[in-house]
């Protein structure tokens, strides 16, 4: 094993104290939530000397499990012969004395195997003296798996740790549970911490009575790790094994856990099923597909049910599905889909064009030379500016840099209870419904108090001057960011302002995508303009907000370009 090098800004036992207080963080607040198996861990990991300390964190924060010995080197830890008696003696480690199923699991039998390099298992393969010699060529999986074949594993353990002791760490569940309790996923990690003291991110500042417990009871927190570990089994195995297998593992799986599952689960819960529907459609497998889908109402799971329900030839059902998508629509996908689909069903003998398409069929044609294919709004841009216009590339950004700066208290009140350990990039509650509804009444004081646009610009000058570089979801720092969310202001009035932000507001995770790609403005006119190329498609989120502007009265349109006659000849 190769020795960990450490960030030069950061002294060599960093990883010990962010060890310790992730461990500090969770005895503080989660204390209630533990069963005996992890106070037994803290317990244990708390009596060790600091060097001892160092190595079990060394050991929990790599992949492994197990570990060669002499193979181990830290320059941080005087004494590691020591250390590992003292963890093999707290019962934080233990040696593999045998190497088979029964004493160790399958993956730990490969993972111990896979220690090895090809030369040290070939020369292990001549101690043992074999009829046949492998190929010096021959690939290390292969070699493994032929050893395994004629030697069965204890045997070829005990060649291969003669002279190199194995150990495997223990706790491993009561580790990762405490990092589970802090992070509140599985995909943060403690290089957030290193992150953090390095400065490549600012994070917003918290006290840590600010802070609220991600889960109210033990059962919510299992509930949740059990998702996570389930969606990380789903992409282990879909490539290993066959659909069908996959399908009745995850039928079986879920029997039962829905019916039970704690509320604050549900959306994830809801991810994973519209995940593995989606896979198993994709592996032909509709008739499943369809049975999983209809294990949520989550977006887009009603969409694919109808498309599914009309492959089979059930068009009522479909219709019916549309009907009740139409009467209650989950985002502009949802909405025009219904709509389309359901024209479709009625007229099936007459080709029904799709919103999106006619939206775009009767959107303004500009000629540009096809030599801006590759850059078709920069092609715009200087079509306009040609004109006597001002442009820059809008689209989404700075609409969400005016969310986020304008409301910035508001999307992290801490009385929401949605902001729960320190190193915290996003609310808990951030991309669901309940973001707005536990908001609304300030969201609505927030715009009582930007009255006029001179109090709005001034305020958001502050705030980009505040808190510029503060880690947020939707805010990018860079120099034009600031002016052009003023320049869009300036155009603009605080109702129709106001109207955009609260749209984006009720749905986060749908509506801070799909803006308009440009903004243009000459005097007192503005425009914001969706630029197609002849092979692009309008997405229903992008004509969701061309009808939203329409309705606010906020000037945009579609721009449909068209390559120049000349250029298209002498293309082909």
């Amino acid at each position: 094993m190769q020795q960990d090098e450490y960030p030069k800004d950061l002294p060599p036992k960093y990883y010990l104290h962010y060890f310790k207080e992730l461990l500090s963080f969770v005895e503080k607040h989660y204390s209630s939530l533990l069963i005996q198996e992890e106070v037994d861990f803290l317990n244990r990991f708390a009596a060790l000397s600091e060097d001892a300390q160092c190595l079990f964190i060394r050991f929990s924060n790599r992949s492994k499990s197990c570990f060669r010995v002499g193979k181990l080197q830290y320059s941080e830890i005087s004494d590691l012969p020591a250390c590992l008696q003292e963890l093999l003696s707290a019962g934080l480690i233990k040696e593999v004395e045998e190497c088979t199923q029964d004493n160790v699991s399958e993956d730990n039998v490969s993972e111990i195997l896979g220690l090895y390099t090809k030369d040290e298992l070939l020369h292990t393969t001549r101690a043992l003296e074999p009829e046949v010699m492998p190929l010096k060529s021959i690939k290390k999986q292969d070699l493994v798996r032929w050893l395994r074949h004629e030697y069965g594993d204890k045997s070829l353990y005990e060649a291969l740790s003669q002279t190199d002791p194995i150990v495997a760490v223990q706790y491993e569940m009561e580790v990762m549970i405490m990092k589970f309790l802090f992070f509140g996923n599985r995909y943060s990690g403690m290089t957030e911490f290193v992150i953090r003291d390095l400065g490549h991110v600012k994070y917003q500042h918290f006290e840590e009575e600010q802070l609220s417990v991600r889960f109210a009871n033990r059962k919510e927190m299992e509930d949740s790790l059990m998702i996570a570990l389930t969606k990380e089994t789903f992409y282990a195995i879909q490539n290993q094994l066959p659909p069908e297998e996959i399908y009745d593992w995850f039928m079986n799986w879920q029997t039962g856990v829905r019916e039970n599952i704690s509320t604050p689960s549900i959306p994830a819960m809801d991810q994973l099923v519209v995940k593995i529907g989606t896979w198993l459609e994709k592996k032909k497998m509709p008739q499943q597909a369809l049975i999983v889908f209809q294990l949520t109402e989550a977006a887009p799971s009603r969409e694919r049910r109808v498309r599914l329900l009309a492959k089979m030839e059930e068009h009522e059902e479909a219709l019916a599905l549309c009907e009740e998508i139409a009467l209650s629509p989950q985002n502009a996908d949802e909405r025009f889909f219904a709509a389309d689909f359901t024209a479709r069903m009625i007229k099936k003998k007459k080709r029904i064009v799709k919103s999106t398409t006619q939206a775009l069929k009767m959107a303004e044609p500009i000629l540009l030379p096809i030599s801006r294919r590759f850059r078709v709004e920069q092609g715009i841009m200087d079509h306009y500016q040609a004109c006597g216009y001002e442009t820059f590339f809008s689209e989404n950004q700075p609409w969400r840099n005016l969310f986020g700066l304008l409301f910035w208290d508001i999307i992290h009140d801490t009385n929401v209870k949605a902001i729960h350990n320190p190193l915290q990039r996003v609310p808990s509650d951030f991309f669901l419904p309940d973001f707005y509804f536990k908001r609304s009444e300030n969201l609505n004081k927030r715009k009582q108090q930007m009255q006029d646009k001179s109090t709005l610009s001034a305020y958001l000058k502050d705030q980009f001057e505040v808190l510029y570089g503060t880690t947020n979801v939707l805010v990018s720092w860079y120099p034009e960011a600031l002016n052009r969310v003023l320049k869009i202001i300036e155009f603009l009035n605080i109702d129709q302002i106001f109207a955009v932000l609260f749209e984006m507001a009720i749905n986060l995770r749908e509506n801070t995508r799909g803006f308009p790609d440009l903004f243009i403005w000459k005097n007192d006119e503005c425009a914001f303009l969706e630029v197609k190329s002849p092979t692009d498609h309008l997405s229903a989120q992008q004509l969701h907000w061309q009808h939203f502007f329409e309705k606010q009265g906020i000037p945009c349109r579609i721009i449909r370009i068209k390559w120049e006659p000349s250029d298209v000849s002498i293309q082909s």
